[in-house]
């Protein structure tokens, strides 16, 4: 069982590109960019509250299966279950799952900017409704980070990004979608 530990920022125009400046400046290793769908499903045993069941494909090809278990707490550090792996054939999964009784309930695309600052890996996300940065590594590293980018006065964003695509994505026949440019089916 992996952990996943994070703190995840909403930005403004003007202060991501004051971060992507400051990324500069302290010599963060880039690690790539990448264009992901992400789909959760619902049903089954879920706890949609604390659980998620997600399907990423990258805009290379690759794709990865994931399942997430969010601990409860009030802390702007996120901890959470989370166990993944890659996906060789991700259409073959998502029928698996549709026969296990898990049905797509949510879609939203991101792009993402990923670098390395020490002991933290540091994402700059462009989501359908907003900019954001997330710090991922153990609290130590996320502090430190957090100091070396000069982010004191930036406040975490205490939402996930499925409540936040759920609040501002569109619903069409059960789908909630979050996208960059709807793609509306062929009339």
């Amino acid at each position: 069982m992996g952990i996943e530990i994070e703190k995840k920022y909403r930005l403004t125009r003007e202060r991501r590109a004051m971060l992507l400046r400051r990324l500069a400046q302290v010599k963060a290793t880039p690690r790539g960019r990448e264009f992901e769908e992400n789909t959760l499903y619902a049903g089954g045993t879920l706890d949609e509250e604390t659980e998620v069941l997600r399907l990423r494909r990258i805009g290379d090809g690759r794709a990865v299966f994931t399942y997430k278990r969010r601990f409860t707490s009030s802390s702007a550090i996120k901890h959470q279950r989370e166990d993944e792996t890659e996906v060789e054939d991700p259409e073959a999964l998502n029928m698996i799952l549709e026969a296990l009784g898990y049905r797509p309930a949510l879609v939203y695309e991101k792009r993402r900017a990923t670098w390395q600052v020490a002991d933290a890996e540091v994402v700059l996300d462009e989501l359908p409704f907003g900019l954001f940065l997330e710090i991922e590594g153990d609290e130590q590293a996320i502090r430190e980070a957090e100091r070396v980018l000069e982010l004191a006065d930036v406040e975490a964003e205490m939402e996930t990004y499925p409540g936040l695509a759920r609040r501002y994505g569109e619903e069409r026949e059960g789908l909630i979608e979050a996208r960059f440019q709807l793609r509306l089916p062929d009339a």
